[in-house]
């Protein structure tokens, strides 16, 4: 079970109908999965977003509720990000690829989620978004295209802009799903069993730090070996998905651009925000570098940066069974609650 017994998550979804997105296409029939845990409040000030990050569902990350966020005190709403499969995805709709001209924007996923939040909760404005990865950077760009209906938001491990160096990462896992032999340059024919277990080769190695491996986190997990770790932990995360969504979700984090969204420099996107803001970096984060970080939190009126010393890497943003580093993030967050 993902969260204690006493804390029951419901999940639904919410019909958008036809939506046009920032790429040019329209999206029939578009809806938005999540799972709800608490109470809205009787003036409805209590409600918590947690987008989606990279191919996780509700149960990957609903941990949270409780170690993190308290379901007593928030109403808690899990949203998954088009693309990930739960939601409006290639696998579930009309949805197709970059090769066909669609690429979901984060200004998309904005969108639909205040639609939700006023449409389904009557909800005009948000106590946090609470964001992880490709979570916090739906939280960023919540924050400066909707500011007037975002009170706080925690960025842990994420930046507003992908930068050069993590796009070549991204790039990486593009090229080794589509240099499987089962896609055609257009889709795919059949499984791609190669592709993926070179993408889980390829994650492996970046999520985690040099000095996770080197002092042995995942022999400590039972695993003889890196290749056996990847094998039997990364590659059935990645084979549960529709490659498809999987490339989806590449091309929305390859075009996430939160000056582009707004139409100004990236600074003077950051700047629009009001927010009261942390941004949380992890110390061996080998996608989102603290200093990447801290530049970004440079550019938001008021923002605390805050440095998680982990060796887990870009994990350390999604602590589920590291106890330490959960009581590091709550305790960040504290601070930015009581202000």
């Amino acid at each position: 079970m993902s969260v204690t017994a006493a804390i029951r998550g419901r999940d639904g979804l919410f019909e958008l109908g036809p939506m046009a997105l920032s790429c040019g296409q329209q999206l029939p029939n578009a809806r938005l999965a999540y799972r709800l845990f608490g109470e809205l409040n009787a003036d409805r000030s209590n409600l918590v977003l947690y987008p989606s990050s990279y191919g996780a569902w509700p149960e990957d990350i609903d941990w949270v509720v409780g170690p993190i966020l308290d379901p007593e005190r928030w109403c808690v709403l899990l949203v998954s990000q088009f693309g990930n499969g739960r939601s409006s995805s290639p696998s579930t709709s009309a949805m197709g690829l970059a090769e066909q001209g669609w690429v979901i924007s984060h200004a998309d996923n904005v969108a639909a989620q205040c639609r939700l939040i006023q449409e389904r909760f009557a909800v005009e404005r948000l106590a946090l978004i609470y964001g992880w990865s490709m979570g916090a950077q739906q939280a960023y760009h919540w924050a400066a295209l909707e500011p007037q209906r975002v009170e706080r938001i925690c960025c842990l491990c994420g930046t507003a802009r992908t930068t050069p160096h993590n796009r070549l990462f991204l790039l990486s896992l593009r090229q080794a799903l589509t240099a499987d032999p089962a896609w055609n340059g257009q889709r795919f024919t059949a499984p791609p069993e190669q592709g993926l277990r070179s993408f889980a080769l390829i994650y492996a190695s970046w999520a985690a730090s040099q000095a996770y491996y080197r002092d042995g986190h995942h022999t400590a997990l039972g695993f003889t070996s890196v290749e056996e770790y990847v094998e039997q932990s990364w590659l059935p995360a990645y084979r549960r998905h529709d490659p498809r969504d999987l490339l989806a979700m590449l091309d929305t984090w390859l075009a996430n651009d939160l000056g582009a969204a707004v139409g100004r420099s990236l600074a003077a996107a950051l700047g629009r925000i009001t927010a009261r803001t942390t941004v949380i970096a992890g110390s061996h984060d080998l996608y989102f570098p603290p200093d990447d970080c801290a530049a970004e939190a440079a550019c938001i009126p008021g923002a605390r940066f805050e440095r998680l010393e982990s060796v887990l890497g870009h994990r350390a943003g999604n602590p589920r069974e590291a106890p330490r580093e959960q009581a590091m993030i709550r305790a960040a967050l504290g601070r930015l609650l009581m202000d």
